[in-house]
């Protein structure tokens, strides 16, 4: 239970800091740094847990990677998805509450859409983001040498990912911020199918990948 509840709440602090910051300062650099702190963070306090993923294209590795059963897969996306829903809902709220903002739908919140890039393009680049940021999980954490500085550098990769990806995409390559800032906000929800499949596609990608590097 602890696992889940760590999902949980690590999801929830992503996207209540990660995407709180962009909305405040409208920021790359910022929020790319803010998310994998963030990141960081829950890492290191979950590490004795499980390990951290707060994203279910991760989970979705561990478990094609037989690194999980199908029910702690399960577990683990509706956990990520309940904290980033709450996350955006807690950020809404704090939104509403801003004298100049007034109405957090006023605001972008870092909802993924393909309004700056066609849908092929953000179908590729999304594939392409995730692809890379799953490979690097599953290298890092697999890996005894990394094991002191693993948290590190995923959170590193997942600011690279978000640092190429804000601007074109929004916050980049989690499906379980995508669905929870478009439920909350109800904004493109007729594009969130593509940042839903694409991630899934490029981590099985990233899945394959990394199973035949270690043949």
């Amino acid at each position: 239970m602890k696992r889940y509840v760590c999902e949980f709440f690590g999801t929830f602090l992503l996207i209540l800091f990660g995407c709180g910051v962009y909305v405040l300062n409208d920021d790359i650099l910022l929020t790319s740094l803010t998310l994998g702190i963030a990141f960081l963070i829950s890492f290191y306090m979950m590490k004795s847990t499980s390990f951290c993923h707060l994203n279910p294209i991760v989970s979705f590795a561990f478990y094609t990677n037989g690194k999980m059963t199908g029910k702690e897969f399960i577990k683990c996306i509706v956990a990520q998805i309940l904290g980033g829903i709450l996350g955006a809902l807690f950020l809404a709220f704090i939104l509403n509450n801003i004298n100049t903002i007034g109405d957090f739908r006023q605001t972008s919140m870092g909802v993924n859409s393909y309004s700056n890039i066609t849908m092929l393009g953000a179908f590729i680049c999304v594939s392409i983001l995730s692809l890379f940021y799953v490979f690097t999980f599953l290298l890092f954490t697999d890996n005894k040498k990394y094991s002191n500085i693993s948290g590190i550098l995923i959170a590193l990769s997942l600011m690279l990912v978000n640092l190429f990806g804000i601007k074109l995409i929004g916050i980049s390559a989690n499906p379980a911020i995508s669905i929870s800032l478009s439920l909350v906000s109800f904004k493109y929800l007729n594009q969130l199918w593509l940042f839903i499949l694409a991630p899934l596609f490029g981590s099985a990608i990233a899945s394959v990948i990394y199973r035949c590097s270690k043949k």
